[in-house]
């Protein structure tokens, strides 16, 4: 019910859907009284609610792809059904429960480069959501706490929303002898296929929220966070690491130790808004996120150009981030 922004500027907090640029669709909504409603919609899934659909049928991803954030190649064959979203809502003095629901086809393009290699079966993938806002908290007027958690099966863009990352490739320090940097390595997908497999879904959850308080009629600040956890399961994570999988011939070549396409990611932020006159607001923000990856060990690409990477050791690794935010806005 707030896109993106339980409480935040910052565009790429993950825990929930959102899609605030506006999406072509067809909607219908149902008023039952007493602030409850109810909604039925059919939207379009393709530039906004589709995550990568990896195929690993062209075989060992190159050391240089794997640093850069890639499994494999994203091989989406379009759209062909609108996700089917239905929602429940009660809008009240004291606060705001919703819960959503959403069935999202999954349509891979061909094993190979030609009509004749075939292609997985469409499945369909899925999200439930709820989210809770809770006015009136004795902390102030028009305080709020804003609250929202999703799981998703196939439906990873309703985690991980359009504006955050798809994938990660984040360099940093590293204490190991000989490495010249550590990188940290993680790729959002809906599913993932092999040659001649179907597609394995992939599956995720989150949370986000805010707390949102006003000093005086002038300033107001919010404290937010965010946490999501992405699984490729047993049957994605045997297409990447196991016997013959993507990434399995850079376990040996590169010296990686554990290989675990899983990773999870937590942001925790702060923002302060000061209104001298209405209708124009600055405001600074922080945000620090971090990358849990499960990757362990060594990898060697060679030189990376568009990131002026060099040919190195690099250290597979977690990483941190934080990013500063200032604002000015004017509403007429």
């Amino acid at each position: 019910p707030w896109n993106n922004y339980p409480g935040n500027n910052f565009d790429g907090l993950v825990g929930g859907s959102g899609m605030v640029t506006g999406v072509n669709q067809l909607t219908y909504t149902a008023q039952f009284g007493n602030g409850i409603s109810g909604t039925v919609s059919l939207q379009d899934q393709t530039q906004y609610s589709q995550a990568n659909v990896i195929n690993t049928s062209a075989g060992l991803v190159a050391p240089a792809a794997f640093a850069g954030g890639g499994y494999g190649a994203s091989d989406i064959g379009g759209s062909r059904v609108p996700d089917i979203i239905g929602v429940l809502k009660a809008d009240q003095a004291w606060g705001m429960v919703q819960l959503s629901a959403v069935g999202h086809n999954i349509h891979a393009a061909y094993y190979g480069a030609t009509e004749p290699t075939g292609h997985p079966s469409d499945t369909w993938g899925w999200a439930v959501q709820g989210s809770l806002q809770i006015k009136n908290i004795p902390t102030g007027p028009g305080d709020t706490i804003n609250i929202q958690a999703v799981y998703t099966d196939g439906a990873t863009r309703y985690n991980f929303q359009n504006l955050a990352p798809q994938g990660f490739a984040m360099y940093g320090s590293t204490n190991v002898p000989g490495a010249y940097q550590s990188v940290g390595l993680a790729a959002v997908a809906d599913g993932i296929f092999g040659l001649g497999t179907g597609i394995s879904k992939v599956q995720t959850w989150g949370m986000r929220g805010a707390f949102n308080h006003n000093w005086d009629p002038y300033w107001s600040s919010s404290l937010y966070g965010a946490y999501a956890q992405l699984k490729y399961g047993n049957g994605g994570t045997a297409l990447l690491c196991g016997p013959g999988g993507a990434l399995t011939g850079l376990v040996g070549a590169a010296g990686i130790t554990t290989c675990n396409p899983d990773f999870n990611v937590a942001q925790l932020g702060v923002v302060t808004r000061w209104t001298p006159v209405k209708g124009l607001t600055f405001s600074g923000e922080v945000t620090y996120t971090h990358l849990d990856q499960k990757f362990v060990g060594l990898i060697a690409p060679a030189a990376q150009a568009a990131i002026a990477k060099p040919a190195a050791t690099y250290e597979l690794k977690d990483q941190d981030t934080v990013q500063v935010l200032l604002r000015a806005q004017r509403n007429w």
